[in-house]
Order: C-alpha cells, then structure tokens, then sequence
C-alpha cells in the first residue's frame, strides 16, 4: 500500500484524467455510523477539503445501524453517476459479511473501490491491579489463570471484540469475554474495575494513561502509534508476530460507477490526503493516512475477508 506524499495519479498510469462536467452538482458522502463518533469526523474533515477542490458540496449522510451495513446498503442500491459514495471501515466490508446470517451487499461485487484513506489501531490496556508490564508478560499469565481475565468489548462481532478473538487465538490463552452495547459503557465498567482489560481505539484511553488509571500494553497494529512511540504493536512480541488489527477506511462508489469518474475521485482524495496539514492533523489524533490504488484497495478488501472469517468462525458469534 502507498502512504501519503506518494505520487498516486492514475492518469500517470494511462487512465481518463478527467470527468466532463463531473461533478455538477452536491456529492452525497454517506457515513454508516453516527454523527460525532470518530468515523464521522474523519468524514467530515476530509469532506470539507474535498469539496473545496471539487466546487461543489459535499454532504455528509449519517446512515447507522448493523455494524456499517445499512450505509453500505444504501449506497450499495444508489445509481452509479458518482454522487452517492460510501465512507467505509474494515469492519462494514470484511467483517459483517461472516458476522451476519445475511446481507444485502456483496462487498466486492456492490462497490467500486475508489482509495483507502485512513489507518488507525485499537490499544491493549489493562487495569493497574493486573500485574503484567507487557504483553508477554499478560500471556504468561492469563495462561496460569485461564479464564479469570476478562475483556471489554463494545459488542459482539465489533473490532474491540475481535481484537481480542485473535489475541485469544493466536495467545493460545482462554479469556472471558464481556460484551456491551457501544464504547462507552464497556469502558465505564472498565475504569471501574470490573473488567480486567480492553482493545479499543487508542484516543479513548489517553488522558486515562496520563493518569496512570490503565496500563497501555500494546498497539493491535503494525507499527507504533506517534502519539505513544513507547508503547510496542502487539506483534512484536514472540509468538505474536501474525497478530495485526488495523483499522482502515475508505471510500468507495456504487458498482458500475464510470471509470473516468473513479479516477478523478480517487486523484482528488489522494491529494486532499496526502497534503501535509491533513497528514499532520491526523497523526496528532493517532491516525495514519493510507492511500493506495483501487485495484490495491480491492485486493485488501478480499485478504480482510478471509482472515476475518476465521476469526469470527472461531469466536462463534453470528447475528441477524
């Protein structure tokens, strides 16, 4: 994958540069989770700057629900003319499809995948009253305890859960696993002492770091987050070298969508992307700005399939 500050044009590569007349009018960006959450500022942030060089607006459509799948739905059945576009996770296009019983999107078949834009990782923590001071360290003990360590999750089959299905897995330990309905009651029973640990995005935990009221073990990455360099990826550990969560976004359009509008998108995004205010502003919010062609988005698209699938198959957990 190319990360920002590379030359990402596609008309470099021998493809339409240009959309005639695209677009001539508002472009509808839908968000399939709520307003306010860090999906949707990422959405908005890069929306805003998109629609300064675009000329026209773009609109940011909150459409919750089903772990991303009503937005991608709705996009999913939207005319492919390149004014209605899907602000994806990892989660609504890699994991849903082994999670839920059915869907009403085919992932790879439903959607043209424009760019990926952002990279980002959940945290390990643990609560000062468990001893281990690092990750190796939690796995020795977990395994002389087996099940007496629990984790939080913001619910079944989201990625503060999985993260911990594919610990669990590749740890060879046996954790329990307390699933809640959002975030933010999975860490107020964290805080409160009655979880032993939690995978979560690491901007949740930082002021709680600071205050040394939890213990940053790892980073469920590949790399260091900037705003925690002393804090390892899990995968440096021995034994835990497979182990990666990263959580990516990005856009995509309705299948069918024409090419030439596919390449000015993802030319437009890339440079919104990859200018230095926009790389700066999302590394001080622990974010990584990811970009990569369509055929490289699509490709990683299928990869997360069939790891996820594993994952979720081991974790048993299937919902409506």
């Amino acid at each position: 994958m190319l990360l920002a500050g590379a030359s990402l044009g596609l008309s470099a590569l021998g493809l339409p540069a240009r959309a005639a007349g695209y677009p001539d009018k508002p472009i509808r960006l839908v968000v399939p989770f709520p307003a306010g959450g860090a999906t949707d500022l990422m959405a908005r942030t890069m929306g805003q700057k998109l629609a300064e060089r675009l000329g026209q607006a773009v609109i940011i459509d909150n459409r919750a629900g089903a772990g991303g799948g009503i937005g991608a739905e709705a996009v999913a059945t939207s005319a492919p003319d390149g004014y209605t576009l899907l602000f994806a996770t990892m989660g609504s296009l890699t994991i849903n499809p082994s999670l839920y019983k059915s869907l009403r999107y085919d992932p790879v078949k439903s959607f043209d995948p424009i760019t990926l834009t952002h990279n980002t990782s959940n945290l390990l923590v643990v609560n000062p009253d468990v001893p281990a001071k690092s990750v190796a360290e939690l796995i020795e003990f977990a395994r002389k305890r087996p099940g007496e360590l629990s984790f939080a999750s913001a619910g079944n089959g989201t990625t503060s859960h999985l993260s911990g299905e594919l610990f669990k897995s590749l740890a060879k330990v046996e954790l329990t696993h307390v699933p809640y309905k959002g975030s933010a009651p999975a860490m107020t029973d964290f805080l409160g002492g009655r979880t032993s640990m939690m995978f979560d995005t690491a901007s949740n935990f930082v002021d709680y770091v600071k205050t040394g009221k939890v213990r940053p073990l790892g980073v469920t990455g590949r790399k260091r987050l900037p705003s925690m360099p002393n804090v390892p990826s899990i995968s440096e550990t021995p034994g835990m070298g497979d182990y990666e969560m990263s959580l990516w976004l990005g856009v995509l359009a309705p299948a069918g969508t024409p090419g030439a509008i596919v390449t000015k998108l993802h030319d437009e995004i890339g440079a919104v992307m990859s200018s230095p205010g926009m790389v700066r502003q999302m590394a001080d919010a622990g974010i990584e700005v990811r970009l990569g062609t369509p055929k490289e988005f699509a490709a990683l698209i299928r990869t997360d399939m069939a790891k996820w699938s594993e994952v979720v198959k081991r974790s048993g957990v299937r919902l409506d």
